[in-house]
């Protein structure tokens, strides 16, 4: 007996130790979801929704909706659908005081939703995922492990006090040893083991694959890249002035229903008028592979037009084109100045650069009076460059087909005690705005800075001359 008590209290302590250990096993699941923020132009406001993160079904889903200076007050109606059926409906009351205003919306399940967001003429449709909680293979396996382990220590430690053979304790030790074995590489796999494909992010979003994204693992399929889109414009004057954008797949031609969120918007396009204004726009998704924005030209002639996009699966996108609009207005092209000081919209600003050459990098700096900016589609500051322009005439026309056309950022930096990525409601940046950009070949160049703030995007033109580089060479 006094070797099975020896055994026993051996086994006691490896059940201690067992308990305490299966404590602290970790394993990285699935990510349960962040905040979404996507920028819309819906009617006349310019607008920011940010989606709450949401961990539990059934649950609310909290939106908020940043509007900006000369944004109109009113009510937006806000609905959650899944499946094409309107599942729960909300509201969001804007006021005259730019700023964040909220609402909520309720969601019964894990998979594909939309938000659908109207304003009584146009409904924006918001693509989003609304994840699952999924316990990895590999942790229950660690966890199931962990049990097993447990479950037949104690079998075994009743064997050994109540047989007079402590050796018939050693075949549920044994199945212990397994057991541990079983849930240590389980542990050790879950360090090292990659994600499966993200549902929504690398391919489309459906219940079962959000519920259980772990399945896609074992598919053989593991390119999931798509071709580029065909992109067409239109200009309509009936019911919902504007422009409607056509996205295509370029291989069978149907609707390409399947954009991301990228860089804070489903779709960024950029309009460049003749006299060389501009527009950053981000229109809203009102049909498969069908979107529109509210537009009206304030001066006839060709207008440039780029779309940025990303597919689920396919890359970032940036497809040009052209529409040609007519208008009663006229607008005198006017030259932007090169880098200095300057008045934008009541705010000083200076423009500066560091000695400029083809082939060479440049930082160009815009310095506020103060370190006031907020973020705008997550990014500090946002710079479109188009050129080489062969005349200060046609811009748009010109800068539809130029060599160049780039779209950069200037990151926020790091600001202590924030967490997580800002948003709008923080004015703690600048003041100078920094871009580093590398000019490919000499020329005239068009350039449009911009930067938020006081809920206002300021857009700051440039014309700046490239020079070749020493030699001839650029």
């Amino acid at each position: 007996m006094g070797t099975s008590k020896k055994t026993a209290m051996l086994m006691l302590l490896c059940a201690l130790g067992i308990a305490l250990g299966g404590g602290t096993a970790r394993a990285d699941g699935a990510p349960v979801g962040s905040d979404i923020q996507v920028a819309q132009t819906l009617g006349a406001r310019d607008l920011t929704v940010i989606m709450r993160r949401i961990d539990v079904t059934p649950g609310e889903l909290h939106v908020d909706i940043a509007t900006h200076t000369g944004t109109a007050p009113g009510t937006l109606a806000l609905a959650a659908a899944a499946d094409g059926v309107v599942f729960s409906r909300g509201e969001v009351t804007l006021a005259a005081t730019p700023g964040l205003y909220s609402g909520e919306v309720a969601v019964d399940h894990p998979g594909p939703w939309e938000l659908r967001l109207s304003d009584g003429t146009t409904t924006a449709t918001i693509p989003f995922v609304v994840p699952a909680q999924v316990v990895p293979p590999w942790e229950k396996a660690a966890y199931g492990g962990f049990v097993a382990a447990g479950a037949l220590l104690l079998i075994a430690l009743a064997v050994a006090v109540r047989s007079r053979r402590t050796a018939y304790a050693l075949v549920p030790a044994g199945g212990m040893v397994a057991a541990l074995a079983v849930a240590i590489t389980g542990a050790l796999l879950s360090t090292g083991t990659p994600p499966p494909p993200a549902p929504g992010a690398q391919l489309d979003a459906t219940v079962d694959n959000v519920t259980d994204p772990y399945a896609l693992s074992r598919l053989p399929v593991t390119d999931y890249s798509r071709p580029p889109v065909n992109f067409t414009v239109q200009h309509q004057n009936t019911e919902r002035p504007g422009l409607d954008l056509h996205f295509t797949d370029g291989s069978t031609g149907r609707p390409a229903d399947d954009l991301v969120i990228h860089d804070d918007a489903l779709v960024h396009l950029i309009v460049v008028s003749p006299s060389g204004r501009l527009w950053h726009l981000h229109p809203v998704r009102v049909a498969p592979g069908t979107y529109h924005v509210a537009f009206t030209p304030p001066e006839a002639g060709t207008y440039a037009v780029a779309a940025e996009l990303e597919r689920r699966g396919g890359g970032v996108q940036l497809a040009r084109s052209t529409v040609d609009l007519t208008t009663t207005g006229h607008t005198t092209a006017e030259i932007p100045a090169g880098p200095g000081k300057r008045v934008i919209n009541g705010t000083p600003i200076d423009i500066t650069t560091t000695p400029i050459q083809a082939g060479t990098p440049v930082t160009i700096t815009v310095h506020f009076p103060t370190g006031d900016l907020q973020p705008w589609l997550g990014m500090l500051g946002h710079l479109v460059v188009v050129g080489p322009l062969p005349s200060d005439a046609d811009v748009g026309a010109a800068a539809a087909t130029a060599p160049t056309w780039a779209h950069a950022h200037a990151m926020p930096p790091y600001v202590p005690g924030l967490t997580g990525v800002p948003d709008e409601t923080v004015n703690a940046y600048g003041p100078d705005v920094p871009f580093t950009y590398t000019f490919a070949t000499p020329g005239r160049y068009r350039l449009w800075l911009q930067a938020e703030r006081g809920w206002s995007v300021l857009t700051v033109p440039v014309a700046l001359d490239v020079p070749a580089a020493p030699g001839g060479g650029s």
